[in-house]
């Protein structure tokens, strides 16, 4: 009886897992005991942390993405574009958009990601900017080019939210970004997060609070954002204040996926799963990895990626008939731009409190070396 081992989400947790399975369960599936699906609603992988690069006019789409034809071992593993729109735990079967039988699964893992939630804002959409999505970057990028004078507000809106570095470097970057321009001196920045430091981990805030001082970047802290004025350009918050700007740049709210509600695994869309072993907490044979993956730790695509090595030899252990041994222990990296040509580096695990290295040229150049390698990454390979 042929195992079958279906995949949702083909992001970076998604293609990993994919072909760190096919590689490792090489044998089994040549001999026709193991089957790997993999599903996806479009037939590309938008690479998130270039839209970040985007809005600076660094980077464009097609830098982002790749066909995922490209990246996954089709020889060994099935690519499906399609969406998911319905998971039974108990038959375990998956309703398709558009293929009408659906599919089986006999482990199933989830990896669709995370969404964005602007609508839980009024007015957000209308009168912010945010780099979180290819549009989203794009229309930012064009606003910066013409904006040559007036307030910059950068807020942190939505928590959790993917990528948690990028709010900071985001601040950082345009300070660098105006100097070379010779425009600074027209252009206020502030920075405000929803709790009473810059960001959730410590080191990072303590790190980011002592640069946006030297570089008369403004902070708030315990600002949280409840409504946009878009007409009068005013950042409105619970706490009773009120924040004008000139352009608004928010990190928006972000949501789980509808299908782990209807499915039980989740209240809140995010999975309940083992911080360890990956495996959903409310249902037999369904794993979570990545931003849909209610994990203590961060949004981050490395997440996605050490998870996924996890989860793959788990998962090849328990097709055959082993018990898994691997465990996640929540190791996460992230390059941490500190500006236009410089940028640091930490790395952490559960219940970590992560250094933060001195900034160098030689870090930035590093994180946009890992940038046009990551495909590589996606492909299982790094």
């Amino acid at each position: 009886m042929t195992e079958r081992i279906v995949i949702v989400g083909g992001g970076t947790g998604g293609s990993v897992l994919t072909n760190r399975l096919t590689d490792e369960l090489f044998a089994e599936i040549e001999a026709g005991d193991v089957e790997v699906t993999l599903i996806n609603d479009t037939p590309e992988q938008t690479y998130k942390p270039m839209f970040l690069y985007m809005a600076f006019g660094k980077k464009t789409i097609h830098d982002a993405r790749r066909p995922l034809s490209d990246l996954i071992d089709l020889r060994h593993a099935n690519l499906v574009i399609d969406r998911v729109t319905g998971i039974d735990t108990e038959s375990k079967h998956l309703t398709l958009e558009k293929d009408v039988d659906g599919i089986d699964y006999d482990h199933l893992v989830l990896a669709m990601g995370a969404d964005l939630a602007p609508d839980e804002v009024p007015g957000l959409k209308e009168g912010g900017h945010h780099f979180y999505s290819p549009d989203g970057a794009e229309r930012l990028r064009d606003e910066l080019a013409t904006f040559t004078e007036g307030h910059l507000v950068l807020s942190v809106i939505g928590v959790p939210h993917m990528c948690p570095a990028a709010p900071v470097e985001f601040v950082l970057m345009a300070d660098a970004w105006f100097r070379e321009r010779g425009l600074r001196d027209q252009v206020e920045i502030t920075y405000t997060y929803p709790i009473q430091r810059a960001h959730g981990i410590k080191s990072i805030a303590d790190w980011a609070t002592e640069l946006f001082e030297e570089r008369d970047i403004n902070l708030e802290t315990f600002f949280n954002a409840e409504e946009v004025d878009p007409d009068a350009k005013v950042l409105k918050t619970m706490e009773g204040t009120e924040l004008s700007y000139d352009l608004l740049v928010a990190i928006p709210p972000h949501a789980g996926s509808d299908l782990v509600i209807d499915a039980g695994l989740g209240e809140d869309g995010w999975v309940q799963v083992d911080k360890n072993t990956l495996e959903a907490k409310d249902a037999d044979d369904v794993y979570a990895i990545g931003d849909v993956a209610d994990l203590p730790t961060s949004k981050a695509g490395s997440v996605a990626h050490y998870a996924a090595g996890t989860l793959a030899d788990r998962l090849a252990s328990r097709v055959r008939g082993l018990v898994p041994t691997a465990t996640y222990d929540g190791k996460t990296i992230c390059f941490v731009e500190s500006g236009m040509d410089e940028a640091t580096f930490v790395e952490f695990s559960y219940g970590d409190e992560p250094v933060v290295r001195e900034p160098s040229k030689l870090l930035h150049w590093s994180k946009l070396a890992y940038n046009e390698s990551y495909w590589l990454t996606a492909r299982g390979l790094i």
